[in-house]
């Protein structure tokens, strides 16, 4: 493979695959879907798509007009439509003579980092054997409890499991707007991102009959993609032989952005400066005839490793621990420690040893240091998997490391959560990070002697 080429996701939601109406397979736009990916073959670059649809198919093979409530109906209808719906696919690249394969997953199949590196060396030889992996959430056996919630989120997971340069989410907007354009018409579009924290839209819009996501999901996956250093786009899935012209262009444009990489990282730009990059981006993409889309710009430079990835968007939390700011700074930090009792105020939630859980931070109660304020807001900064059990640190939250054995009767560890476990966003939350230094300032003065 030349340097030029890229691995490329494609995730197309059922409304890109299902008529809304009819539930009849949109047979001319995946055709169009279909010689587009395999010119993107042929000029080198890899490709997996994340396809849904199977629930949508099997409505129509058994003629049911909703959708229903039930689980195990859901379940079920998803067992008649993804061999259907994985024929049909193959159906079409034979025509092209591009050979396919079909990946079905659940979070129960990544909740073991060893499974998660399985997947993705799965991934990694199917790509390099010429294979389109086909990637779908396997409704057949998932419950609400282990979904992935929908394939923007999945795509994005597959998209940092097969460390892919573009994610594509085809929908049915062009790109982005500061509103609904379908209820707004004063709606502006947004087509370049370079920090999500700049973004500020309006989301309220629910996905269409036969799918389960919106743009809301669209931004969250957009986040997730970002964070795996996954140049991410939107674009209308209508017109899929536009992802082209979108790829080249996106290339040349991320070359630059990469060049340009001190001018980006951690930048907060203003509202006005926002809608300026915008509106140069959109006169660009106007000059160059280049069709409209949103492009959330992704640096691999900046991306979280992959056991961090796993961790942030792998695994469901099941709890939570709640540090203060002083342990916060500390598991931060360049030479980045790991959780001791210490830094722990209170614990959420039941949850065993190793078990994955999310990290908050929060203040202590002025009145009652070992208490956690219930007046200050708690944010959540991260995700940890404990070497105790929740109830075994409440016992020792607040404590010295030297005390663990003492109150429990053995020592697992002086750390609560070791520095290899514990994994944070590319961007913290500005807000947290003037909580933090202002409460550290505060103490600091209280620890000076008055003279």
């Amino acid at each position: 493979m030349g340097e030029n080429c890229y691995t490329i996701v494609v995730k197309l939601g059922t409304s890109s695959v299902v008529d809304e109406e009819t539930r009849e397979p949109r047979i001319a736009t995946m055709s169009r879907i279909v010689e587009t990916l395999v010119k993107l073959r042929r000029k080198g670059h890899r490709i997996v798509i994340v396809s849904s649809g199977a629930i949508a198919v099997g409505m129509k093979r058994v003629n049911m007009k909703r959708k229903p409530k039930k689980l195990q109906q859901v379940q079920a209808l998803a067992a008649i439509g993804q061999g259907r719906l994985i024929g049909l696919w193959d159906d079409l690249f034979r025509q092209l003579n591009q050979p396919i394969a079909q990946i079905l997953l659940t979070r129960t199949d990544l909740v073991d980092y060893t499974q998660f590196k399985n997947a993705e060396n799965t991934l990694e030889q199917l790509i390099k054997m010429g294979i389109i992996p086909i990637v779908n959430e396997n409704d057949t056996l998932s419950i609400q409890e282990i979904k992935f919630g929908d394939n923007d989120t999945l795509s994005a997971i597959t998209a940092g499991m097969c460390h892919a340069d573009y994610l594509f989410l085809m929908t049915d907007v062009d790109c982005l707007y500061t509103d609904n354009p379908r209820t707004n018409p004063d709606a502006e579009p947004i087509v370049l991102v370079r920090n999500m924290r700049n973004l500020n839209v309006n989301t309220e819009s629910g996905g269409s009959a036969v799918g389960t996501g919106g743009m809301t999901t669209k931004l969250i996956a957009a986040d997730l993609g970002v964070s795996a250093g996954v140049t991410t786009i939107i674009c209308k899935s209508e017109h899929p032989e536009q992802i082209l012209d979108i790829v080249e262009y996106s290339i040349r444009a991320d070359r630059v952005e990469n060049e340009a990489k001190y001018l980006v990282i951690n930048e907060e730009e203003t509202v006005e400066q926002f809608q300026e990059i915008n509106r140069s981006e959109l006169r660009e993409l106007n000059k160059l005839d280049i069709p409209l889309h949103t492009r959330f710009v992704g640096h691999s430079f900046n991306a979280v490793n992959n056991k961090e990835f796993w961790l942030l968007h792998g695994l469901k939390a099941n709890g939570a621990i709640i540090i203060d700011p002083g342990c916060y700074k500390a598991i931060t930090r360049k030479n980045k420690a790991g959780i001791l009792p210490a830094g722990i105020i209170s614990v959420e939630g039941n949850f065993h040893e190793y078990e994955c859980v999310d990290v908050k931070v929060g203040l202590r109660d002025p009145d009652d240091p070992h208490s956690l304020d219930p007046n200050e807001e708690l944010y959540v900064v991260g995700r940890a998997r404990c070497n105790y059990p929740s109830n075994q640190i409440n016992k020792i939250k607040g404590l010295q490391s030297s005390q663990i054995e003492q109150v429990l009767g053995y020592a697992d560890g002086e750390y609560v959560v070791h520095r290899d476990n514990l994994a944070f966003p590319v961007f913290a939350d500005p807000e947290l990070l003037d909580v933090v230094e202002s409460t550290l300032s505060e103490q600091e003065r209280e620890s000076k002697p008055n003279k």
